[in-house]
Parts: structure tokens; sequence; C-alpha cells
């Protein structure tokens, strides 16, 4: 092992004199410091913006003056998603879905205002964050600093003198790998540091940042374990320059652009205007609220009139209206968590394709690993759409049941002359959203974590192969 570090040292010293891999690494540290600065104050700012606009529309909801409770269902309200603190890491897929939900009563709208939609088609190469630099440029350097680690020495001859000594082949390899990743080390210790910097300034879970910084180091090792090896496997530099920049175009470029169209292809979403028609045919078949011989509606006052023992609704000791309502509101609200359902169990089956890309391209199942630890993920999305619906059904029927214990049918004519008291409404608007355990997201990441493990191992056997491959052509 004391060859394999004097080799390392060697090869250090070798690239403190190489000004252009020096000036490569210094760039990409100082792009990676920038990144985490400009990322962790967009994701400040993008939070403390939405925090306020929530206490807005809660105040103004709050402040709305007597009403009826309906025309409050109408009204409706906003919630904003929270961002979790690693956004400022990995941003996810942030940029592509919304941020801002209206919810009313009788429609389970969608997140609206998401920025690659506001921005130019440039955010859609990939923004810049500690990630972006990690998962695409870390590697381009490591690719440029040690692609001729083996095949330099080969080339010059030093290599048989090296055997000749009674330097084993391993011993060389190992150097070289040593050397390389500790350039990996260096290109990761910005990417660290602001780790270490959002875990001071927010309440982010130890295990997590653990999770993001494992798995970035675990990517920069493949990658140095690989170049050492395919250096090994060539006799000139530039052979093995061109092969890796052909494997860095596919593997970290196309395959991770093309998989999730193939996917978007072989398991196509309905367009929002298929989703509308579906949604509305189906509407129309759960029955019509206001048509007093609609059967279903019939057969509901009927099971309510029972209920009450009385023959009219004029007799009820509730509003019928506001029954009416909740009963509706019922009806409606579980379709529409029938369709949501549908659409994002569809989009799994989606990821589920991409995920199988990443035997192609590991960088695919970094990106799922990054993204379940830093809570940028789909699941996350869907977390939080999931409890906005609920807070909506929540919400409209708590203001249905207003409409039925504080309003009597017979005084309940129009909107406009029968109302409440604003006092009603204090404390009914607040939502508050639950992030996932850290256990929850660790469980997603593990089998992203499964499929790294699995390319380092191939590699190291590919290197393994190569040392004895090297062994025999000295000889």
């Amino acid at each position: 092992m004391s060859a394999a570090l004097r080799i390392a040292r060697e090869e250090w010293r070798l690239l403190r004199r190489d000004h252009v891999a020096v000036l490569g690494l210094a760039l990409l540290l100082l792009l990676t410091a920038v990144a985490a600065f400009t990322a962790w104050e967009q994701r400040r700012t993008a939070d403390a913006e939405r925090s306020r606009h929530q206490a807005q529309v809660d105040h103004e909801f709050e402040a709305q003056p007597d009403r009826h409770p309906h025309r409050m269902v109408h009204y409706g309200h906003f919630v904003f998603r929270p961002l979790n603190p690693l956004a400022a890491f990995d941003s996810g897929v942030d940029a592509y879905t919304g941020h801002t939900l209206f919810l009313e009563g009788h429609r389970q709208n969608s997140a609206n205002f998401g920025d690659v939609r506001q921005s130019s088609l440039l955010l859609r190469f990939g923004q810049l964050t500690p990630a972006f630099v990690l998962q695409v440029l870390a590697p381009l350097l490591l690719v440029f600093v040690g692609h001729a680690a083996l095949a330099r020495e080969r080339e010059s001859g030093t290599l048989r003198v090296l055997l000749a000594q009674g330097v084993r082949p391993w011993q060389i390899v190992a150097g070289k790998v040593l050397a390389l990743g500790g350039v990996a080390a260096a290109a990761l210790l910005p990417a660290l540091l602001a780790l270490l910097w959002i875990g001071a300034t927010t309440p982010v879970p130890a295990s997590l940042a653990a999770a993001l910084a494992a798995g970035y180091g675990l990517w920069l090792l493949i990658w140095a374990v690989g170049i050492v090896g395919l250096s090994a496997w060539f006799a000139r530099g530039r052979d093995a320059l061109v092969a890796l920049l052909a494997i860095w175009a596919i593997g970290v470029v196309l395959v991770p652009r093309l998989a999730p169209e193939l996917a978007a292809s072989a398991l196509a979403l309905p367009t929002r205007l298929e989703t509308d028609i579906a949604v509305a045919h189906d509407l129309a078949a759960l029955g019509d609220s206001h048509d007093p011989d609609d059967p279903y509606f019939a057969g509901f006052r009927k099971k309510v009139l029972a209920q009450y023992g009385v023959a009219r609704v004029e007799d009820l000791p509730v509003n019928y209206k506001g029954l009416l309502g909740m009963e509706g509101e019922r009806l409606t609200s579980a379709l529409f968590e029938r369709y949501a359902g549908a659409g994002f169990e569809r989009q799994a089956a989606q990821l589920r394709l991409v995920d199988g890309a990443a035997l192609l391209s590991p960088v695919i199942a970094l990106r799922r690993l990054s993204m379940a630890a830093a809570g940028t993920d789909l699941q996350n999305y869907r977390r939080f759409v999931e409890q906005a619906e609920r807070h909506r059904y929540r919400l409209v029927q708590a203001l249905n049941r207003l409409q039925a214990e504080k309003l009597s049918f017979a005084g309940d004519r129009s909107s406009r002359d029968s109302r409440i008291g604003h006092d009603h409404w204090h404390g009914v608007a607040d939502f508050r959203y639950e992030a996932a355990a850290p256990a929850e997201a660790l469980r997603r990441a593990a089998p992203a974590a499964g499929v790294l493990l699995l390319w380092l191992a191939a590699l190291a056997g590919l290197l393994a192969l190569a040392t004895r491959r090297l062994g025999r052509i000295t000889r």
C-alpha cells in the first residue's frame, strides 16, 4: 500500500504542474460554490415569498364579511407548497411542477406557476445547483484529468520500469485510483460544505444530508474507478479520452434525456382536454343535485327523511340544502381523487420504466436518490397535492355543514339574503403541510443506492480484469 501511496503522490505532483487541470478544478470548485449560494438564496427567497402569500390569503379569507356559507365555498382559497431546505442542493422536479393551488368547491384544480412554464427553454437543460454540477460537470473534469492515468505510463515506457522495479500492477492501479479519487474528493468538498451550511441554518435531518453526501461520493468514485479502468485498456491516452467522452455524452446527457421521452411514448398520459371531458362525463353520470327528479338524489332525499323520521325536507331539523351540498361534494371529491390517483400512478409507471435505464446510465439512479433525499421528487409533490386536496375537502364540507346547521331551509332563499357571521371563517382555511419522515425518504432512495453499488462493483471487476491484462501486456 505504501507503493500505491507514493504513486498517488507522484500523480498529484504531476497534476499540480498541469495548469489546465488545476484551472479546471478551480473553476469547478468556484462554480459549485456559486451554484450553492445562488440556489440557497433562490430557495430562501421563494420560500419566504410563498409564506408571505400564504399569510396574506389566510388573512383575506378570514377578513371576509358576513356571507352565505356557499358563497365562501365558491370564494375559494389558495395554498402554497413550502420548499424543502435541501431543495437548495437539488431542486428536482420543483421547477416543472406548480407550487400554487386554488381550492374551491366542486373542483380539483391542478398546481400552477411552475418555473419552467414561466422561464426560457434553457431552464429545461437543468438549473445551476450543486447537484447539477456534480452530476454533469464533475465527471467531465475527472475524464480530462484521469483519461491518461495508465495509458500515459504505457506510452512513455515508465510502466515497464515500474514493474521491473518490483511494483505490482495492482499497486500501480490502486495509486492511480487513489489520486483520481483525491481530485473527486476535492470536487465534492464545496458541495459538502453547502450541505453543512444548509444543515446549520435550517432544520435538516442529518440522515438525509448524509445520504446525499454518500450518494454523490459514490457517484464520483464510480467515475474514478471507471476512468482508470478504461485508461488501462487503451494503449494511447487520446483513444481513452475519445472513449470516455463518448461514454459521458451517452450516459450523462443522451440516455437521461431519451429515457423519459421513450417512457412517455410507451405510457402516454391523457391530455388535459381528454381528462376534462372524461371527468365531465362521469360527473354527469353521478347525478344532478339541482334536479329534484334525479334518481340518485331522489333516493338520497328519501334516505335523509327516513333517518330523521319526517315526511318533508321543510320539517328537517337541519337545512337540507347544506346536506345536499355535502353529499354532492362527497361524490365529486371521490371522482376527482380517482382521476388524480390514476394520473400519479401512470407517472409512477413511467418512472419505473426510466429506472430501468439506470442499467445503462447510473446518473438516473443518482438523480432518483438525490431527489428522494432532498424532498424534491414526484412522490413529495404528490404528497403536497393529496394533502391539499384533503384540506380542500375538509374546508368545503365545513362550510356546507355551516349552511346545514346555521341556516334554516325556509330562510335559505338566496346567498345574498341569507348570511352568517364572519367569525365562522376564522381558522377554517389554515393549511399545514406535513413533510415525509426521513425514514420514508431513505426507503425510496435505497433502490437507487443499490443500483449505484452494482455499477461500482461491475466497474471494480472491469478494473481487476484490466489490471491482470496490464501485467500480461508489459511482460
